[in-house]
């Protein structure tokens, strides 16, 4: 019986069934973990569902956001980000949290081998994941935290809240268009973060001009998408540190499920089972 699942609207991409269920099967509990697609103007619709018939969600885009005022409870830090991609359901009550950032910062050690503490980011996008995870990698003692993205209010949003919890932090914001920013904040980024969802379809196009890389740049790129992207295939050519977000999505799902039964995840397994899932 289907008791968690992870929605979104596209979902068929989704690798998390085929990842969660491994870590359930491997903990002896079965395969209680489905997917489906969700539009936005059928998401309080599946809230009520999930009450009642669910015990745990993940969310994808573009859920994130819109979830949060249909639940009963918000983890203080995902409700200052404004993001929440993990439900928790006891007794018809919700409860939502953010994995992201725990991933995001958990795939970056994995994949680089450097400190996230003293470390500057930059961001492509300001939308869900670049909320959650900006806020978490701050908490982590991020030295800078700057933020492009194609409409800049959305982006100067996120700043305002970022700048609000954390005063301390360099927060800055510019245009997806202002390349000659860009190519200032690249020679000064330890971290470059593809936080859009360019790169799900395979005709997807670049989330930005992808000529102000170059090799000798500082940075170490990280595209949350897993699959490769223009991205990714641009950084490899340049022999540029660079993953897909395989590890980040494993590693939120993980503490997802950890949350979800009290139980250490099984990292192996689930990454087994990541690289064996098929899309729908």
């Amino acid at each position: 019986m289907i008791k968690y699942m992870v929605i979104g609207d596209p979902i068929s991409h989704s690798r998390s069934p085929g990842m969660q269920n491994a870590a359930f099967e491997a903990c002896g509990l079965g395969s209680p973990y489905g997917r489906r697609h969700v539009t936005p103007e059928e998401l309080p619709e599946f809230v009520k569902f999930a009450r009642k018939e669910l015990a745990g969600v993940n969310l994808t885009v573009p859920h994130k956001a819109a979830v949060i005022p249909l639940i009963d409870r918000v983890d203080p830090e995902a409700a200052a980000a404004g993001s929440v991609n993990t439900l928790v359901i006891e007794n018809g009550k919700i409860f939502g949290t953010s994995t992201d950032g725990y991933g995001l910062e958990h795939a970056l050690l994995a994949n680089f081998h450097r400190p996230v503490r003293g470390a500057a980011f930059c961001f492509i996008g300001a939308g869900g994941a670049a909320h959650a995870t900006a806020f978490h990698l701050a908490g982590c003692g991020a030295r800078a935290i700057r933020l492009a993205n194609r409409t800049i209010g959305k982006a100067e949003e996120l700043a305002d809240r970022l700048r609000q919890r954390n005063p301390e932090l360099l927060v800055e914001t510019a245009g997806i268009g202002d390349t000659e920013q860009l190519a200032r904040w690249f020679a000064d980024t330890d971290f470059l973060i593809q936080a859009t969802s360019l790169g799900l379809r395979p005709d997807d196009p670049a989330p930005f001009p992808l000529e102000l890389l170059h090799s000798g740049l500082p940075l170490s790129i990280f595209d949350t998408i897993y699959r490769e992207t223009p991205l990714l295939k641009r950084a490899g050519e340049l022999s540029l540190p660079c993953a897909g977000g395989m590890d980040m999505l494993i590693y939120q799902g993980a503490k997802s499920f950890e949350i979800w039964t009290g139980r250490p995840a099984p990292i192996e397994a689930m990454r087994r089972g990541f690289l064996e899932a098929q899309p729908c």
